[in-house]
């Protein structure tokens, strides 16, 4: 299964060059840039784990790349996505956000459905990587 997040979801794998010209139109724009990591990927499941700090007033995307090889070499079968902050408007409001990493294999979901009272039924997604602990979920294998 290929999981969709972020922007640019629906386009073929980025590359370092890709990646590299997005981070540069968030820093013309004034927004912090950081970097996130999971192997749970729910949708529902917007807190990624942080690899480091945001990195804020840069000028050029090269500290943000670097961050971004990094994660990748620390945890290479997790998802990594990159993060850009506007703060205009007095709060933090992620401006864009896109996957730079996925695993090779990604398991996906399944469909659950719950009957309730009087015929109700309601339906919800349980991912397969959960069935795993926790740093085996996307082991290699």
């Amino acid at each position: 299964m290929y999981l969709r997040h972020g922007a640019f979801s629906y386009l073929p794998e980025l590359t370092d060059a890709d990646i590299a010209a997005q981070v540069r139109y968030a820093l013309d724009n004034g927004w912090p840039v950081s970097v996130e990591y999971t192997d749970d990927p729910h949708p529902r499941n917007v807190y990624w784990d942080m690899w480091g700090l945001p990195m804020f007033d840069l000028t050029e995307p090269d500290a943000v790349l670097r961050e971004i090889q990094d994660c990748r070499a620390a945890f290479p079968q997790h998802y990594v996505r990159v993060l850009a902050y506007d703060a205009r408007l007095g709060r933090q409001t992620t401006a864009l956000s896109f996957l730079v990493q996925r695993p090779e294999n990604e398991p996906g979901f399944r469909l659950v459905r719950t009957e309730s009272n009087d015929r109700v039924q309601r339906y919800s997604f349980q991912p397969y990587a959960t069935e795993a602990p926790t740093g085996a979920r996307y082991a290699a294998g």
